[in-house]
């Protein structure tokens, strides 16, 4: 048995899509992808591509991609879910490692550290294209492309906020410092770093179009045209005002670049933030996450009003349909709203699918 999914399909995900970035669509979306499906076939010997396994290159691209494609052949998609697998397997933001930065997953995770403990002055980033990991991208998307023909969507690897990969080579108590000591090198970095990013990005895509048939990233969320959700976890810990000076100009243009973005609003810390990225004419939307020990999804409909009233869409990134109905019903609509991914087993198909008739899905 092949993955369940159609050209049919497809083609309604995309119409879908088009109506909700618009702001036509009178629903939310709601992508549901269950497991448990019989794929038809045994299960590779490759192991599934993930931070655990990212760094063996002993594994074939297109055994990598076969293992993939079994996992997805397992899943039944309903709602708004199509194929899909999310590439952030190398790690919250490999641009570090495109740019010399250490990549260690002996714990399992992918963490980022610099070869060299150098002065701030003396770091410099450029893109280069023959970087290994930018190399093994290449590679897989390709295998993948020509595997698919434009049946399953390959995301965008997680290539991380610029702030976050600068972090990686000024740790954390440094860059914060840097940024009394060294503003205008933390700003030469960042521009530097920036450049690279869109660099690494447009290059993946080369690869990756015209047969993927469409873009996303870990954030799952789909467009037609080129989309990413922009991310500066470090700035958790600045003022506003720092923000304003270090973090919001490459954010607008980033988003100006962009023809669609998000931006990853993670941890109540970021909060002080919000109106400053509101502000952000060309940002589309915001993915909302409380962070570990903090009221859910559904308990914060101040801030889901405030994203509303600035004309962005809204990601509810957990809850399920509990909170799905909890923040249409504190923002008064559903339009411009999509909730993460969900998923369950195949046994839960019914319930789903009534669930989904109470939003108005033809099921």
């Amino acid at each position: 048995m092949a993955i369940d999914f159609s050209a049919a399909r497809w083609q309604q995900i995309k119409e879908t899509y088009r109506q909700w970035w618009a702001g036509q669509l009178e629903r939310p979306i709601v992508p549901i992808q269950l497991a448990g499906r019989d794929p038809g076939r045994p299960k590779p010997k490759t192991p599934l591509l993930t931070q655990a396994t990212c760094t063996d290159f002993s594994l074939s691209a297109e055994d990598i991609i076969d293992r993939i494609d079994y996992e997805l052949s397992t899943y039944l998609y309903l709602g708004d879910a199509f194929p899909y697998f999310n590439m952030d397997c190398f790690g919250p933001g490999i641009l570090a490692g495109m740019l010399g930065a250490k990549v260690d997953n002996s714990s399992g995770h992918v963490w980022f550290s610099p070869t060299e403990d150098l002065p701030i002055s003396e770091i410099h980033f450029a893109f280069d294209p023959d970087n290994v990991w930018y190399r093994r991208l290449q590679e897989i998307y390709a295998a993948g492309m020509e595997r698919w023909q434009g049946m399953v969507l390959l995301g965008m690897t997680d290539l991380g906020g610029i702030l976050d990969v600068l972090s990686t080579f000024r740790p954390s108590e440094r860059l914060l410092l840097d940024l009394y000591d060294y503003p205008e090198e933390v700003k030469r970095l960042t521009w530097e770093a920036h450049e690279a990013w869109h660099q690494a990005y447009a290059g993946l895509n080369e690869v990756l179009q015209p047969l993927n048939p469409g873009y996303s990233d870990w954030s799952g969320i789909y467009s037609d045209v080129p989309s990413y959700i922009l991310q500066s976890d470090f700035c958790y810990m600045i003022s506003p005002a720092m923000f304003n000076e270090f973090v919001k100009p490459e954010l607008e243009a980033a988003c100006q670049r962009l023809p669609r973005s998000f931006y990853h609003l993670d941890g109540v810390g970021q909060i002080r933030h919000l109106p400053y990225l509101l502000e952000i004419e060309a940002l589309d939307g915001v993915q909302w996450i409380p962070g570990a020990g903090k009221p859910g999804c559904g308990e914060w409909p101040e801030l889901y009003q405030q994203i509303q009233a600035a004309g962005k869409k809204i990601q509810v990134f957990e809850g399920g349909f509990d909170v799905l109905d909890t923040v249409v019903a504190q923002i008064g609509s559903s339009r411009g709203v999509q909730h993460h991914l969900m998923t369950g087993s195949i046994e839960e198909e019914a319930n789903v699918r009534q669930r989904l008739a109470d939003y108005g899905f033809a099921v």
